[in-house]
């Protein structure tokens, strides 16, 4: 007997608990992200006209991934319905990128992974989100298609200030990062597309210039050009013709090379960063924000600025989504790994950014590290302002509501099956609860279906089918299963 006999015989059209992740699950996608929630759904997405954080906890196969995907939906939905506040979602979930670029800075025994977590801290966030932001912003400028915005009219992007226009130039310089056009080109396009005059940034060059080419003239006009090798007055002159330009662009120099120390995740060549910096005029430069220091004031005032320019184009607020902490290779799933990466971005200054709502979904196994914190911490961190949710848990009954979501989303039109049809008459509903509550999250609540299903098939022929599962098959399946959900959560298992 074959499972999709057994389905098409109840009325439904695919297996819905084929997949495991719902990152690949099309079911989910296609019918589960408005409808199928977790009970503290609410607290966890708050409202998009004033996004807030929420530090969510739970064991793998919780849906911490399905949260961050009806996240986004729900966004994009609140999006369309108020184009004018709409709301910038950055998802914070590839570490790799900004942790190799973060280890290459290291030297020696420093680039143990170990060693080299313990040196994050809270601006090297920073800089990531912000590098997430100003590349996808720069994008949508530009009219790239993976930008993620819906788009902006050349309207909009004249109605900027030419101080917004400058901060947006000055962003873009510091955390722009796209391998579909070289970094300068890129930039110059961003100018000429923001129409920023720079033509005044080039007087000491035009200077150096001139003084070059009097010095000649009147070299040519007494017929001593032939002698000027042998003088040291003309190069003198020349020499201090020059010195603004040298003057201005040593300091620029010098600015890059710290800022490529200090930004450390993410690569910089300074004489690049010069050339790009060198196109802003002198004066629109100074007092800026410059991330060239070891301290997180700067990188404050840059995110202030990223969402200065954000409101002008349409967008009131931001949600970072944090996810996938366990999966880069620099942690390969260690919880004290993790909790080094992430104990620097617990400052409820940062968390309580004003028009930012951080959703930390995070692996359980970092919370333990919590209780032993000391008093310092949670008077920094502030985790009872953060809508903190301990463990991700699920109830029999919601657990058991989701199966019954995702029947009837593969259900045909007319079918009215239920979770509880599968089943013999004999096994009742509370017997199914109180069975599938042990399993705890989603995830193994797919894979024991599916097992479930898998296994009364094989008990029967085609021609001798049976439609309903007996509790024999279910609890034999079931002891099976939480033999090796155990070694699993002993990590000996895949579960």
């Amino acid at each position: 007997m074959k499972v999709q006999q057994l389905l098409a015989h109840h009325g439904i059209k695919e297996n819905p608990f084929g997949q495991e992740d719902a990152q690949s699950d099309q079911v989910f996608k296609r019918h589960c992200l408005e409808g199928t929630h977790h009970p503290a759904w609410d607290k966890i997405f708050g409202s998009p006209e004033e996004p807030s954080t929420a530090v969510v906890f739970g064991e793998k196969g919780a849906g911490k991934t399905a949260l961050r995907l009806q996240i986004v939906d729900q966004i994009d939905r609140y999006n369309r319905e108020h184009p004018d506040r709409r709301v910038l979602v950055i998802e914070y979930d590839d570490f790799n990128p900004f942790l190799d670029c973060f280890r290459d800075r290291l030297f020696g025994r420093q680039r143990r992974p170990e060693r080299a977590l313990a040196s994050w801290r809270l601006w090297d966030h920073m800089d990531a989100i912000l590098t997430l932001g100003v590349s996808r912003l720069t994008d949508g400028v530009l009219g790239a298609a993976n930008g993620g915005f819906d788009g902006f009219e050349q309207s909009q992007l004249d109605s900027l200030t030419r101080l917004q226009r400058r901060d947006l130039l000055l962003l873009a310089a510091f955390y722009d990062r796209s391998l579909a056009m070289a970094r300068k080109q890129r930039w110059n396009t961003l100018r000429r597309k923001l129409k920023f005059k720079s033509w005044t940034t080039e007087w000491d060059r035009a200077l150096g210039i001139a003084v070059v080419l009097a010095v000649v003239g009147v070299l040519a006009y007494y017929n001593k050009l032939s002698s000027l090798i042998e003088m040291w007055q003309p190069w003198v002159i020349i020499l201090a013709g020059w010195l603004p330009w040298l003057y201005r662009h040593g300091r620029l120099f010098w600015k890059a090379l710290n800022v490529r120390r200090q930004v450390r995740v993410a690569e910089h060549h300074p004489n690049l960063l010069r050339q790009l910096l060198s196109r802003i005029p002198q004066k629109d430069l100074l007092d800026q924000p410059v991330p060239n220091k070891d301290r997180s004031d700067d990188r404050y005032e840059l995110l202030n600025k990223f969402q200065s320019v954000l409101k002008s184009l349409g967008y009131a607020g931001i949600v970072v989504l944090v996810d996938r902490v366990d999966e880069p290779h620099l942690i390969n799933g260690s919880a004290e790994r993790m909790r080094d990466l992430l104990w620097p971005m617990f400052d409820n200054k940062f968390l309580k950014h004003p028009g930012i709502g951080f959703k930390l979904l995070l692996p359980v196994e970092v919370s333990y590290h919590l209780a032993r914190e000391d008093k310092e911490f949670f008077e920094r961190s502030r985790l009872d302002k953060q809508n903190l949710i301990r463990s991700l848990q699920w109830s029999g009954e919601s657990l058991y509501d989701v199966a019954n979501d995702r029947l009837r989303a593969c259900a045909d039109a007319n079918s009215e099956v239920t979770f509880r049809n599968l089943f013999d008459e004999s096994v009742s509903e509370a017997e199914l609860i109180a069975t599938i509550e042990r399993l705890r999250v989603p995830r193994h609540l797919f894979k024991f279906i599916y097992r479930l299903l898998v296994d009364h098939c094989n008990r029967y022929t085609d021609n001798n089918p049976r439609w309903t599962i007996s509790r024999e098959t279910l609890q034999s399946t079931l002891a099976v299963y939480m033999r090796d959900l155990q070694e699993f959560d002993r990590g000996q298992g895949t579960g």
